[in-house]
């Protein structure tokens, strides 16, 4: 499938401005490029950045890492198309999840000393979990990456005005130079930056949206006389997002399938994410990284998701296509929602900051990918099965060269993104595919000392065929569900059968002795190894900071119901 040229009705207006603060933008990020290079001597320092960096480091790239396509041009996309239930994504889907990781996960990941989620596969079930593990993984990072890469090709090229494949080679370029340099620190201070440029980009963004509809009064009025009508301004029940008519059943595929399987699958085992606070100074750093990514990441919704709902009644192009017009220009869809936007309201001088901050998003998260891997195709991959046993150096080598060929490999899935209208129904598929059987592996491991090394690989494969199987039979028509519901569906079943199998597989073979499960199994675990220790103030300690946390959340969900 060819990419789509940027028409005239997409081409933004830039100017001196703009264009000087881009590129003023592209001197640090390349420059943090440069300066993290001094600091990489061996693999660690490459691929966990020397495991020594504070917690609000670790914590803002933790966040930065996941504003990438899916939450800027995917959230604004749902945001235009389903209103306010997309912050389920949020709320739902995302922080109780976080909190999880850092209260509950982390102490194993940092405790066992792994350099990845993978080698920890590897540690709890042996070589043939981690092998299908660490292939899987390696896939859905270039898949994603292809979309981070395709939507900042997308942006040079409304601002360039160049052909498309040309600004997807050239926004790769600038990626690559910087984790090639700088590897994990360079991304992760690059991430640090690029969460204030975002912040400072999609405020404004927002605020300038609102004004122009007359303020949130305003924007209630309009939706409520568009297509959707007035539950588009309501999160519960989410019928739209979910694709179910029954509220009940709504309810239960959000919760279940979003906000457990496909959030807990995603927050709790996605190496992108925990990678960071893999390289963390210690484990309160740690276990505090997702927890301090979680604050920011709940007030996230409104400017990500309002543009969204903002520009589907403001912007004629837009507002027609909701309503089912027709149009010939192949840039009118949700994903370019945010686009539009800005193209209609921002003036010059703002929209270059609001440029770079889509650049930063959208760099963020292919670094994100790119970085992560870079990390289990040289450790997990190569290292484990191709060339055990070399020099530290070697494979310092090899990782720059997994970076250099994940970015190419990124440049041809890029192609397969361009053909979603809305990009959140391709990655939601993907997390369904990938994370959901993962999730349901690591959860029963790490909580049932009984599940096999047999089982852990038998659990995934299953629990994988499981997802692609609903998404073939949603694909052939063999039953519909409109919105994404079809991957709630896909992730829930991944999970039950890789659960099932897995249990039925644990009970027909032999466990691991419980003196090998000390530090991967919750049971065998000594208490002391799970927690910060002794005269830790209670604002640097998890629970209590994943308590005021899970407060907040909860208040939000019922404010906005």
């Amino acid at each position: 499938m060819m990419f789509a040229e940027a028409g005239s009705t997409l081409r933004l207006d830039a100017g001196f401005v703009d264009y000087a603060i881009i590129a003023i933008y592209f001197v640090f990020v390349l420059g943090i490029g440069v300066l993290a290079r001094r600091g990489v001597s061996s693999s660690i320092d490459y691929f966990l950045s020397g495991r020594s960096l504070p917690a609000w480091v670790t914590g803002l790239a933790f966040i930065s890492a996941n504003l990438g396509a899916v939450e800027i041009m995917g959230m604004s996309a749902n945001g235009a198309q389903y209103g306010m239930s997309t912050v389920h994504y949020f709320w739902i889907g995302a922080v109780p999840a976080m909190l999880f990781l850092g209260v509950v996960m982390m102490p194993f990941y940092y405790g066992s000393k792994v350099r990845s989620v993978p080698e920890f596969m590897l540690r709890r079930f042996g070589p043939g979990a981690h092998l299908v593990n660490a292939i899987s993984f390696a896939l859905a990072q270039v898949l994603i990456a292809g979309v981070n890469l395709y939507l900042l090709g997308s942006i040079v090229n409304v601002l360039l005005g160049w052909p498309l494949w040309v600004s997807v080679i050239v926004a790769a370029v600038i990626v690559l130079s910087y984790i090639t340099l700088g590897g994990l620190s360079a991304a992760i201070y690059n991430e640090v930056l690029q969460f204030f440029v975002i912040v400072a980009a999609l405020l404004p963004l927002t605020l300038i949206g609102l004004h122009k509809v007359g303020g949130w009064d305003g924007l209630r009025d309009k939706v409520t006389a568009g297509p959707g009508g007035a539950r588009q301004l309501d999160s519960w029940p989410g019928n739209d997002l979910s694709g179910f008519s029954d509220n009940a059943l709504s309810v239960v595929g959000i919760v279940f399938g979003l906000g457990f399987v496909l959030s807990f699958g995603y927050w709790t085992t996605n190496f992108v994410e925990v990678q960071r606070a893999m390289a963390s100074e210690d484990l309160s750093a740690a276990r505090r990284t997702p927890i301090i990514g979680a604050f920011p990441k709940m007030f996230i919704p409104f400017i990500v998701v309002v543009p969204g709902m903002i520009a589907a009644v403001l912007v004629p192009q837009i507002a027609a296509y909701k309503g089912g017009a027709a149009s010939d220009d192949p840039n009118v869809k949700y994903n370019n929602a945010l686009l539009y936007l800005m193209k209609d309201v921002l003036p010059n001088g703002i929209l270059g900051v609001a440029i770079a901050g889509l650049l930063a998003s959208f760099m963020a998260g292919m670094a994100a990918n790119v970085s992560a891997f870079n990390t289990v195709f040289s450790y997990d991959l190569w290292q484990r099965y191709l060339r055990p046993d070399r020099p530290d150096g070697y494979y310092l080598r090899v990782g720059r060269l997994a970076t250099l060929g994940a970015t190419v490999i990124a440049v041809g899935t890029a192609f397969i993104a361009s053909g979603y209208s809305n990009m959140m129904d391709y990655l939601q598929t993907l997390f369904s595919f990938f994370n959901a059987p993962l999730f349901a592996t690591f959860i029963l491991g790490m909580f049932w000392k009984r599940m096999t090394a047999t089982a852990g690989w038998a659990g995934l494969v299953s629990g994988t065929l499981a997802a692609v199987t609903v998404f073939v039979l949603h694909e052939t028509d063999v039953f519909h569900l409109s919105g994404q519901g079809s991957s709630f569906l896909a992730a829930g079943a991944a999970f039950l059968v890789d659960i099932v199998v897995s249990v039925a597989v644990s009970l027909a073979t032999a466990p691991k002795p419980a003196e090998d499960l000390v530090g991967l199994v919750y049971s065998e675990t000594p208490k002391a190894q799970l927690e910060e220790g002794a005269g830790v103030p209670w604002y640097r300690r998890a629970v209590p900071l994943a308590a005021v946390g899970l407060a907040l959340v909860v208040a939000l969900n019922v404010y906005f119901s």
